[in-house]
């Protein structure tokens, strides 16, 4: 196989790559990262003995991935306030059409799945998102089948404990977000606590650049008042629902800071409000360049 043949192989992987890559490390700038590197390992090697080089690919990508997540987990322990995933346009990896596709790249999901171990992590993604067998999966993170079936029962029973594995239609998603931005911008504290589930938690990840909270805020009452607090302290300049990670995200600025916000919907309630601030983390939403 020649070069010009091997990045022409490689580049009809690309997005394939880059949307398990994204889902394994919840950055896009690490995805990419790792992407590259697998390139450089493909036109490294002799092609000409790989028989199946989307599964090549998938290994080299994996493996990597995993290598950098462990090492960012602990980079993400002692960073300044909740680590968010970076929020990303849905597109970009190309059509989401299987609910396991959509699942796994829904923003509430990538935040629950930082509570996996690694290879956690890596038996879900491959197994929901990319329908992987376990022998398969098993070759890929060199592990006996039975523990890598094991890990993703305790994956998938931890993220359904969470969340419910419940996602609503987005015409609904959508419109439960103009209320609750219709009820801030108001200051309707009682139309703000209906909309939201007793347990809802509010995060913010100002990555240290930007002023932002340094711990959850949690209940119902308590991240009404915060929500209240900000209407009535910052003008809020700018409010629209938009796509983030397959789902609708409200875009906005508040007292001149851009952020992203994104919300676990569950049975008709949000039970989490996701405020990325970071401007590192704004640049592949609508709005964020």
């Amino acid at each position: 196989m020649s070069a010009g043949d091997g990045v022409e192989v490689f580049e009809r992987y690309r997005r394939l790559l880059l949307g398990l890559g994204y889902r394994l490390l919840g950055s896009m700038w690490d995805a990419e990262d790792v992407v590259q590197e697998a390139f450089v390992r493909w036109m490294g090697t002799d092609r000409g003995r790989v028989r199946e080089p989307r599964a090549f690919l998938v290994t080299v990508v994996t493996r990597l991935a995993l290598d950098q997540l462990r090492s960012a987990r602990a980079a993400r322990e002692v960073h300044t306030g909740p680590w968010l995933p970076e929020p990303v346009d849905g597109e970009a990896f190309g059509p989401l059409e299987t609910a396991e596709l959509r699942d796994t790249l829904s923003y509430a999901t990538l935040h629950m799945m930082e509570r996996l171990s690694p290879p956690e992590r890596a038996v879900f993604v491959l197994r929901e998102a990319f329908d992987m067998p376990y022998d398969r999966i098993a070759g890929i993170l060199d592990e006996p089948v039975a523990t890598c079936r094991q890990w993703h029962r305790r994956a998938a029973g931890h993220l359904t404990r969470a969340s419910g594995r419940f996602a609503p239609a987005s015409s609904d998603h959508a419109e439960l977000l103009t209320r609750f931005l219709t009820a801030a911008r108001n200051g309707d504290m009682a139309a703000l606590t209906e909309l939201l589930a007793e347990d809802a938690v509010a995060y913010n990840d100002g990555g240290g650049k930007v002023r932002a909270a340094l711990r959850p805020i949690v209940g119902r009452d308590d991240v009404v008042a915060f929500v209240a607090g900000l209407m009535s302290r910052y003008p809020l300049e700018d409010a629209r629902v938009v796509q983030a990670n397959g789902e609708p995200a409200v875009w906005t600025v508040i007292g001149g800071q851009r952020q992203l916000v994104a919300f676990d919907v569950r049975g008709g309630r949000i039970h989490a409000v996701y405020g990325v601030l970071d401007p590192g983390k704004l640049t592949r939403v609508p709005g964020g360049r």
